[in-house]
């Protein structure tokens, strides 16, 4: 199977610039170079960055050279492809900020040593100092305006009411088709890949480098993903997921992956990971015939926890999964920055320092504004630890007499009380002298 027969079998082709065999033809013999581009308008790249992305590994896996840009300059005007309307601009301070950390996550996905080194550039090198006047005559000159505006990412903008799109936005494709030309006379790039949005950017680029240098160069595009019901593929109720562990904790990041439904994941599988696609089908065919539950989500949980976060890091997450839903799991073994994410959807109680010092709090009265919200049933929660249905920490509490105080705490911080199998209510601990929280 030839690079461009996997990529179509992952399905991670949705357009390249004419018939597929010439590009086929092109990419059968190893070293081209191929780039993709990352603007810093976050701190952080997120799950939606890592089709393009780990692109650039296919590719560099495949014997490619490997060119990985952070769009230092291009981040300063705003790219339109997918907006609906305009971007609020970051400040140079901000957008600096951005492109360092950004480096920084591109640098770990790519081999920068070794006889095939990845390369890592920022566009700003060669578009921070050029003149306004220069770029006009040399670039804007081989640009139609009126070809410029069927380009779908200012045609839809241009079609939304009251929308419209600002002269910077209009722009951007031609700092994007220079960045190509760039990096085409002075590494020898011919192909560009990106996703489906930035189909119109690549074209432009393509044609300039034809205009300007003589050259027949390439571009391919991988889909935008939806999830099967319709819903933007990598958005939670919290938001984006991100690369950077700061912003989206590794536990959280294994359990969006985790939580894929069965009509996606086989296609994620395939798109996100670097398992053999034998090893895909045979996932696939055990959730046709809802054989070993869940167990293609957590090859894939798995593979992209420690595809970004490390093998170490992926090896304590699991550790953590297995303790949280283990029968009688210690929840005492759950890493602080875990336990939070862990029991995300779970109702909140706080309660007081104050109240878990000296002879600590009731059991009975914990149970009671946890499992019962406050209401006043004491009989009712006195029965449920007597009988065995009340956890704490994960552990069964089987002492309707027992108090619970500060030793009990997680991480000087957190309780966990259960009743059953699923009911959990996380409690907080905050600093007070005592009363209900």
């Amino acid at each position: 199977m030839t690079l461009l027969e996997e990529l179509e079998a992952r399905g991670l082709i949705h357009q390249t610039t004419e018939h597929e065999e010439p590009l086929a033809k092109h990419l059968a013999n190893p070293g081209r170079v191929v780039y993709a581009g990352f603007d810093p308008t976050a701190p952080s790249l997120h799950v939606g960055h890592l089709i393009p992305l780990l692109g650039l590994r296919r590719f560099q896996r495949a014997g490619h050279r490997a060119v990985a840009l952070a769009g230092g300059a291009t981040g300063l005007v705003g790219d339109p492809s997918g907006k609906s309307e305009e971007r609020n601009l970051l400040d140079r301070e901000a957008l600096a900020f951005n492109r360092d950390r950004i480096k920084a996550q591109l640098a770990r996905f790519l081999e920068f040593d070794g006889a095939n080194p990845a390369v890592l550039v920022d566009n700003l090198d060669w578009t921070g100092g050029l003149t306004l006047l220069d770029f006009l005559r040399d670039t804007g000159k081989h640009f139609k305006v009126n070809q410029m505006i069927h380009k779908d990412s200012v045609k839809t903008r241009l079609e939304r009411d009251g929308a419209g799109i600002s002269f910077t936005e209009f722009t951007y494709m031609l700092l994007q088709a220079n960045d190509y030309l760039v990096l085409a006379r002075e590494r020898g790039c011919t192909l560009q890949i990106g996703g489906s949005d930035q189909w119109g950017n690549i074209t432009a680029g393509i044609e300039l480098i034809r205009r300007v240098l003589g050259r027949h160069v390439y571009g391919a595009t991988c889909p935008l993903l939806t999830n099967a019901d319709g819903s933007k593929f990598g958005k939670t109720v919290a938001g984006a997921v991100w690369l950077d562990p700061a912003q989206t904790s590794p536990f959280a990041f294994r359990q969006f992956w985790f939580q894929t439904p069965d009509a996606d994941v086989v296609g994620r599988l395939k798109q996100f990971t670097f398992l053999p696609l034998d090893e895909v089908d045979a996932l696939a065919q055990g959730v046709a015939a809802g054989a070993a539950p869940n167990a293609a989500q957590r090859a894939l949980a798995r593979h992209m926890t420690a595809l970004v976060h490390g093998e170490a890091e992926a090896a304590r997450v699991e550790k953590a999964v297995e303790v949280l839903f283990a029968k009688d799991g210690d929840l005492r073994e759950i890493p602080a920055e875990y336990l939070a994410d862990a029991f995300a959807g779970a109702p909140t109680v706080e309660v007081a320092r104050g109240e878990l010092a000296g002879d600590g709090l009731p059991l009975v009265d914990l149970v009671v504004r946890t499992i019962y919200a406050g209401e006043q049933k004491r009989g009712a929660a006195k029965r449920d630890v007597t009988e065995r249905a009340i956890a704490l920490n994960g552990r069964p509490a089987v002492d309707p007499q027992a108090s619970v105080g500060l030793g009990d705490l997680l991480h000087d911080r957190f309780l966990v009380v259960r009743k059953g199998k699923k009911n959990h209510v996380l409690v907080r601990v905050v600093d007070g002298a005592g009363g209900a929280g």
